[in-house]
């Protein structure tokens, strides 16, 4: 029960090419944001398109996949969990930030 505790999956298209770092350790980081969409009818019966965000951030070998298959609008499925952290921007102003930190990545969509 423990893996259930903080477990996030979710399916959706890429918005932009994945952001790749190289850090003088060797590890590369992928830094890429997913839209995930949920269409329901408002209450005056209207179909309506709710697009959510996600940061994503993949480490080492799924980083290397990322940057090799990954580009802006295909269609992937993550598995990972969710992490916060927060930051001092040049104004001096605490900023925050919520991402998911793959564990497992799929491409979904058609092979190009």
């Amino acid at each position: 029960m423990n893996t259930l505790r903080n477990k996030v999956q979710l399916i959706g298209n890429l918005g932009n090419n994945p952001e790749i770092i190289q850090l003088d350790t060797g590890k590369k980081i992928a830094k890429f944001s997913i839209a995930t969409n949920e269409t329901y009818k408002n209450a005056k019966g209207e179909k309506v398109t709710d697009t959510q965000w996600h940061n994503v951030v993949a480490w080492n070998k799924t980083a290397e996949i990322a940057e090799q298959y990954l580009e802006k609008g295909k269609e992937v499925a993550i598995e990972g969990k969710l992490t916060s952290r927060s930051y001092d921007d040049k104004d001096g102003n605490k900023r925050y930030i919520t991402e998911v930190v793959v564990n497992e990545l799929l491409m979904l969509g058609n092979k190009q």
